[in-house]
């Protein structure tokens, strides 16, 4: 890959702006990918959909996402992560635009369903964009011992982005509408456009003589949809984030419809889920590039969410249909739900890490679309899936399956032979101390 003077000249202490600028694009979207479920009630009143239609809605835009990623992944693969990022980014504004401009419902008019779902199957399409190509950033710029960390810093941008989306999305659609909703959203992915066309370069290649010689980063020989070990790691990540969608995708309705809980106390338990999963992926970052321990952290948060969405299940069937009458019972099923919410949510960079250093950070790319096509998959189906859950035996089933889901995905996301327990090789990247 050829690189431009100013590519070359640029100092190590640069990494932190591409990381920066990674997450400010991966937060952008999120705001829009996790906050628009946040409004689930309000769309389902606005729009006027039964359960199942809501879910189908919801669903649509993780199906974009799905389908786009790999092809997202391979395209940053080949041109770099500013084109994709750039493209990918200033196409979802324009497409945000055009749903606050005929696909908003007003007083006067409710658009069809059509061009709802259509809207969100194509913010999906292009959205997708930012998932592999700022992960691949964070894979030539960083070092190894510090991958770990950045990846998880990256990862806390999809947490914080929802946060931001569960404070203030409900509140701009309730008192402004969706038109404003999706007219802000497409304004933060502008701004993040900018950012990435400012900072985000491919990193400079050190010369390969004298002393302090920087080798390249150890590719394997088959690409990651050859290899088995990535595909089994790609597949406990989306069968893991199963849980976590149901959270995200229907725990409103959920505290809404069976909690009876209230709009302020909604928006706070959804706000903590997303901040207490923003400080556990910093947090386990660190932890696990100081430890060299991935593996056994990804077991330990998968074994803790069985247990977790199991309780929150029992403490369903536990309360029947009284849980509106103790204030008490309410708060308890707040704060497990919040709680799973966390858990279920912690490990996405130390996964993410796990993965992109086994498949290697020149194909880091086309690893991470793999992933996010079976993380937004299982996004589609989750929310198209709870309805019917719930149709047969209630939230003690959703939950339920949620708790199998994490303890199928236990086994996948540790691969016999661990790549953290190899030698982590040095990036082309050369830095002085």
């Amino acid at each position: 890959m050829i690189h431009s003077t100013s590519s070359l000249s640029r100092s190590p202490r640069h990494r932190w702006k591409v990381l920066a600028a990674g997450v400010a694009a991966n937060a952008a979207f999120s705001v829009a990918f996790s906050g628009i479920p946040m409004t689930a009630v309000l769309m389902r009143t606005g729009y006027q959909l039964d359960n199942a239609t809501l879910g189908l809605v919801l669903g649509l835009m993780g199906l974009g996402i799905a389908v786009s990623e790999l092809p997202w992944g391979l395209l940053t693969d080949r041109w770099g992560d500013r084109p994709v990022l750039l493209t990918g980014l200033g196409s979802t504004a324009i497409a945000l635009v055009a749903m606050a401009l005929w696909a908003a419902p007003s007083a006067q008019h409710i658009p069809g369903l059509g061009w709802l779902g259509a809207g969100l199957l194509l913010v999906g399409l292009l959205g997708g964009s930012v998932n592999g190509a700022s992960g691949r950033a964070v894979m030539t710029w960083f070092d190894a011992g510090e991958r770990g960390l950045a990846m998880s810093i990256r990862q806390t941008a999809v947490p914080l982005g929802g946060g931001i989306g569960a404070l203030v999305l409900p509140f701009v659609a309730l008192h402004f509408g969706f038109a404003a909703l999706y007219g802000l959203l497409a304004l933060l992915c502008a701004l993040s456009a900018a950012m990435s066309w400012v900072w985000v370069h491919e990193p400079p290649v050190a010369p390969r003589t004298g002393a302090g010689v920087a080798e390249a980063v150890a590719t394997p020989k088959s690409g990651p949809l050859r290899d088995a070990r990535v595909w089994r790691i790609v597949l406990g990540i989306g069968i893991l984030c199963a849980p976590q969608f149901a959270v995200l995708s229907f725990g409103t309705v959920f505290l809404h419809d069976f909690g009876h809980a209230g709009l302020a106390t909604i928006t706070a338990t959804m706000v903590f889920v997303q901040v207490g999963a923003m400080v556990m992926r910093v947090w386990s970052g660190r932890w696990t590039d100081r430890r060299r321990n991935r593996p056994a952290y990804l077991r330990a948060c998968s074994a803790l969410s069985v247990l977790l969405f199991a309780g929150l299940a029992m403490l369903v069937m536990a309360a029947g249909t009284h849980a509106a009458d103790s204030a008490a019972l309410r708060m308890a099923l707040v704060g497990l739900l919040a709680a799973s919410g966390v858990c279920v949510s912690a490990w996405h960079g130390v996964a993410y890490t796990e993965l992109a250093t086994l498949a290697g950070a020149a194909r880091a790319g086309t690893a991470l679309g793999m992933a996010n096509t079976s993380v937004f998959l299982v996004c589609f189906i989750t929310p198209c899936s709870i309805p019917h859950l719930l149709a047969l035996q209630g939230w003690p089933l959703v939950w339920l399956a949620a708790s199998a889901c994490a303890l199928v995905a236990m086994p996948l996301l540790v691969p016999r032979a661990a790549a953290a327990d190899q030698k982590p090789a040095k990036t082309a990247l050369s830095r002085s101390t």
